[in-house]
C-alpha cells in the first residue's frame, strides 16, 4: 500500500509542476508579445508616422542634422518597417537588432548634433528592444530554415 500511496502522490506533484509552468510560461509569452505591439506602436505611431508624413518638427529636426528631407523619408520608413517586422514572428530578432542599430545612430546624432537633449529616448527605446532580441533569439533560426529551403528549392 506504501507503494500505491506513493505513486499516488508522486503524480500530483509532477502533474502540478508542470500545469503551473505551462500558465507561467504563457503569460511570459503574452507580455512579451504585449511588449512587441507596444514598441511596434511607438515605432509606427509616434516616430515614424511624423517623418514619413513631413511633419514640420521632424523636418526642422533633420535640416538641422544637415541631410534634409531624404534621410527624414528613409529614417521614417525604417523605423516603419521595424515596426511591422516586430509583428511578424520569423523576424522578431533580426527587426529588434536592426532597431537597436537605428537607436544607436539616434543616439550619437542626439549627442553629436543636438548637444544631447534628448538622448535618453533612444537609449531607453534600447531596453526593450534588446529584451525582444535576447527572448526571441529562436525567430532568426526559422527564418534561416525558411532561407536555406527556398535557396534549395531554387
Amino acid at each position: 500500500m506504501s507503494v500505491v500511496s506513493t505513486s499516488t502522490s508522486a503524480a500530483p506533484t509532477g502533474t502540478a509542476t508542470a500545469v503551473t509552468a505551462r500558465p507561467a510560461r504563457s503569460r511570459a509569452r503574452t507580455a512579451l508579445l504585449a511588449l512587441q505591439i507596444v514598441v511596434a506602436l511607438f515605432y509606427g505611431v509616434a516616430s515614424a508616422a511624423p517623418k514619413l508624413l513631413g511633419i514640420d518638427a521632424a523636418a526642422d529636426s533633420f535640416d538641422r542634422i544637415g541631410f534634409g528631407d531624404w534621410f527624414m523619408y528613409l529614417t521614417g520608413a525604417l523605423e516603419l518597417a521595424g515596426a511591422v517586422a516586430l509583428l511578424i514572428p520569423v523576424l522578431y530578432q533580426v527587426a529588434a537588432v536592426a532597431m537597436i542599430g537605428l537607436m544607436i545612430g539616434a543616439t550619437v546624432t542626439q549627442i553629436t548634433v543636438f548637444d544631447g537633449d534628448n538622448a535618453a529616448t533612444p537609449i531607453i527605446l534600447i531596453l526593450p528592444l534588446a529584451l525582444i532580441a535576447w527572448a526571441r533569439r529562436d525567430s532568426t533560426k526559422a527564418l534561416l530554415a525558411l532561407v536555406r529551403g527556398a535557396v534549395a528549392r531554387t
